[in-house]
């Protein structure tokens, strides 16, 4: 449906590209929902907490791609970026900790305070509060591909 590539140093330029990026994709993308409004506000926060996470990146070179299709209700976000030895290995960790059983109550333990915040809990309160499909994907050169599946259309109030 819709793809922004950006040079990650102009994009980890200015914190508020996240909030610039997920606001456009969502008004894009949400158009021909049955509820144009909800679907944008529930799709600009969920892709905004993703940007936050390639935000955080420590490789300074590449490209950050954010690519949306859609099937039916769900919609998938595909977002590249460039990715440091040590946090392939942490995203492909926390991938398999938010497709688990636990997932829910890590959350909710995460949401108390029983463990401190981090971007594990990003993709938790995806999984959990969006009932979101998470995985991660090798892509070119020093760079990761995290791809979520959001069943927006889907989700109750």
């Amino acid at each position: 449906m819709i793809q922004i590539d950006m040079e990650i140093k102009a994009f980890v330029s200015a914190w508020r590209h996240c909030d610039y990026v997920s606001t456009y994709m969502a008004r894009m993308i949400s158009q021909n929902r049955s509820d144009s409004v909800r679907h944008s506000n529930l799709f600009s926060s969920a892709f905004n907490e993703l940007l936050e996470i390639a935000f955080r990146t420590r490789h300074a070179d590449g490209e950050l791609a954010c690519r949306v299709s859609r099937h039916g209700a769900t919609d998938r976000i595909e977002l590249t970026f460039p990715c440091v030895p040590g946090e392939r290995q942490f995203y492909e960790e926390a991938m398999s900790q938010v497709a688990g059983f636990e997932a829910r109550e890590r959350y909710l333990n995460s949401v108390s305070g029983d463990i401190a915040a981090s971007r594990e809990v990003v993709l938790l309160e995806l999984a959990v509060d969006y009932n979101a499909t998470l995985r991660v994907e090798e892509a070119d050169g020093d760079a990761i591909r995290l791809v979520v599946d959001l069943p927006l259309e889907g989700l109750q109030n």
